[in-house]
């Protein structure tokens, strides 16, 4: 979503609707600075996303999505890194989550607590590693065995 401005509608002092504003820079310093507002609103995704558009929280590309009854665990990666969260189905009240997310041979990286949309994300370095993912929310659980090798 994006600002047009037609050269029509610029008076001669720079105010977007015709009228004769403050002289010099003040109408267009305005719409430079909401140029770089739009800019940088949509740089962040925060105008305008919905949920099947929206950043991920996680780096990389979507790796193997596991849905239980309460939610869904979420992996991604990279070239070198794996990457988890686990995702309320229905977000709102605080509950107890967590996600874990272990590579072989190494120490498994956790988050927990009471959360009210998901807990997570933990990154853990996987290159050339199979990685194993565990997520609870509200007492229901899914895992994965050994994925990503």
């Amino acid at each position: 979503m994006g600002w047009l401005v037609n050269r029509a509608t610029i008076g001669r002092a720079g105010a977007p609707d015709g009228r004769a504003g403050r002289a010099g820079r003040g109408g267009s310093a305005r719409l430079l600075v909401l140029a770089l507002t739009t800019a940088i609103g949509l740089l962040i995704g925060g105008i305008g996303a919905t949920g099947a558009t929206a950043a991920s929280v996680c780096a990389g590309r979507p790796a193997k999505t596991l849905r239980f009854g309460t939610g869904e665990l979420r992996v991604y990666k990279t070239r070198s890194y794996a990457c988890a969260l686990a995702v309320a189905a229905k977000p709102g009240a605080r509950r107890r989550m967590s996600v874990q997310i272990q590579p072989r041979g190494g120490r498994p990286v956790a988050d927990r607590g009471s959360f009210t949309r998901q807990a997570g994300p933990v990154t853990v370095h996987a290159l050339n590693r199979c990685v194993r993912v565990s997520g609870t929310i509200s007492g229901r659980t899914g895992s994965t065995g050994w994925i990503l090798c």
